[in-house]
């Protein structure tokens, strides 16, 4: 698809290349047989920018195998509500392991001039006030920004300042508002801002329709935004209607030409570094490959975080005989990978070709000496001994952007129910969280021995059982604090939480 693209573009009157741009947020996660890495929240947890570099220097390879060579990527948003629904996009509310994972991501991605970085979502994103957003839909995604001009510059700029030294060759802007004013209309902070002060040489981009959610209509939110500094506009089924309101602007003269220059220019720049011009033949990467799987089975078991274990139940022993495994994240690739896989919401279910369920994992990593039973809903057969352990793997199911929002995150009733079963077969459990977010786990953890956050891993759920049989150690903290409730969010960088109460595990916690 995307070399038709190509080709027919360059068939064009000035044979100009298009510049392809897709979602690879945690791998090239839409075609089958790719490598899926865990969403960004688990890279933050890993604190590692050395994994983080490699885990982007295979995103491009597998992007560039199917001729794509832009990718929407890193997030540098830094969350403080837990009840956002992008949450798991980010590496953590510390703008500084931000910027430090950020950067890393940037040089492993643009390495070789062979893919193009994107940082997003300039500015503020992740300060959002609840009940805020524009969108009818959402309860806090794209909502008002609460960070005055002080705390954008010295909180927020930081992680987009360090990646823009690390040599980033785009910008999005976010959907969100900065007081009454969409960020896409804020030439302050994109052109004086992005462009003057930091000396952003790259090319800006809106976020999805971004733009016409500038009031006043479609022509004067076109004006507005390019004036403001947006370079590309990301309106792809309205593109025809877009190009006419810019030739309109120039003719009245509410856009002047050379802010039509500088924004080709900067957008013909990064084609032409990219090589998009030349004849050369695209570099031949595969899809998947051993050692692709192997650094995203890696970053899985650097990104676990043990939350507790009193008990001394990890690592799991060779005189442990029986396990009984529950949970709706156990045998389900779709939950442990996310959203933005396969389908923008993602998916429920075994649908990625190659992928391991953690399940799978543990099964392989224990080998015939071991006794694993399976059941989603944690009944066992109570008439037996009891197995030496009981392992829940619970959380959430896939969501995306607002559809994520949410105002009490927790277990649903299905797993509650699934650990209070496991119970009465098991004599210890073990919970293994899959999730985007930390949950609101307060009033349950005292029953569980132990408890371990595992994100969103991916397509590599042996990663979990590499740490859980003790082949590799438990090296992952939270990169943001755990709240103890809702109340407490939302959290501010400092730590401080809304209610004045302690959270139930600080950032940077991890046993």
């Amino acid at each position: 698809m995307v070399n038709n693209f190509i080709d027919t573009s360059k068939e064009s009157r000035l044979r100009i290349p298009i510049l392809y741009g897709i979602d690879s947020i945690h791998g090239h996660s839409n075609v089958p047989g790719a490598t899926v890495f865990p969403h960004t929240i688990g890279l933050g947890a890993s604190g590692n920018s050395d994994l983080v570099e490699d885990v982007a220097r295979v995103t491009r390879e597998e992007m560039l195998a199917t001729g794509i060579v832009w990718n929407f990527s890193p997030t540098l948003d830094l969350p403080t509500d837990i009840r956002w629904g992008r949450t798991y996009e980010t590496f953590s509310d510390d703008p500084k392991l931000t910027a430090k994972l950020g950067s890393a991501y940037v040089s492993g991605f643009e390495g070789k001039n062979e893919g193009l970085s994107t940082l997003k979502h300039y500015i503020g994103v992740g300060s959002m006030n609840w009940n805020t957003s524009s969108n009818e839909n959402f309860l806090i995604d794209q909502g008002a920004i609460t960070a005055d001009e002080a705390k954008l510059r010295d909180i927020y700029l930081l992680p987009f300042k360090a990646g823009i030294d690390a040599g980033a060759s785009s910008v999005m802007v976010g959907l969100s508002s900065w007081g009454e004013t969409k960020l896409a209309a804020e030439k302050y902070l994109v052109t004086d801002v992005l462009k003057n002060e930091l000396g952003f040489t790259g090319f800006t981009v809106s976020d999805w329709y971004g733009v016409y959610e500038i009031p006043g209509g479609e022509y004067a939110a076109t004006v507005t935004a390019i004036n403001a500094g947006i370079d590309m506009v990301m309106l792809p089924f309205d593109y025809k209607t877009f190009i006419k309101n810019v030739e309109k602007a120039v003719r009245r003269g509410d856009i002047n030409e050379a802010r039509i220059d500088d924004a080709v220019t900067r957008i013909l720049t990064a084609k032409f570094e990219l090589g998009l011009f030349d004849n050369s033949v695209t570099p031949t990467y595969d899809l998947g490959t051993e050692e692709h799987r192997a650094v995203a089975r890696q970053a899985v078991s650097e990104s676990l975080v043990l939350l507790k274990d009193n008990k001394n139940v990890l690592p799991i022993t060779s005189t442990t005989q029986t396990i009984n495994i529950a949970g709706s994240a156990a045998d389900n690739v779709g939950r442990q990978s996310g959203a933005w896989t396969v389908e923008w919401q993602g998916i429920d279910g075994n649908w990625l070709p190659g992928a391991t369920s953690i399940l799978a994992g543990i099964k392989a990593q224990a080998g015939s000496a071991v006794t694993i039973n399976y059941s989603q809903d944690g009944t066992f057969d109570t008439s037996k001994p009891k197995a030496a352990l009981g392992i829940a793997i619970v959380g959430e199911a896939p969501y995306a952007e607002g559809w994520g929002d949410n105002p009490n995150p927790t277990l649903s009733t299905e797993d509650l129910n699934a650990i209070e079963n496991l119970k009465q077969s098991s004599e210890r459990i073990l919970v293994i969280i899959v999730s985007g977010r930390p949950l609101i786990i307060t009033n349950e953890i005292d029953s569980w021995d132990a408890v371990i956050a595992a994100w969103l891993p991916g397509s590599e759920g042996a990663g979990v059982a590499d740490v859980l049989f003790g082949d590799k150690p438990f090296t992952g903290s939270l990169p943001l604090p755990w709240p103890a409730s809702s109340s407490q969010v939302p959290i501010q960088i400092d730590g401080t939480t809304a209610d004045g109460t302690p959270v139930l595990f600080p950032r940077y916690f991890g046993l």
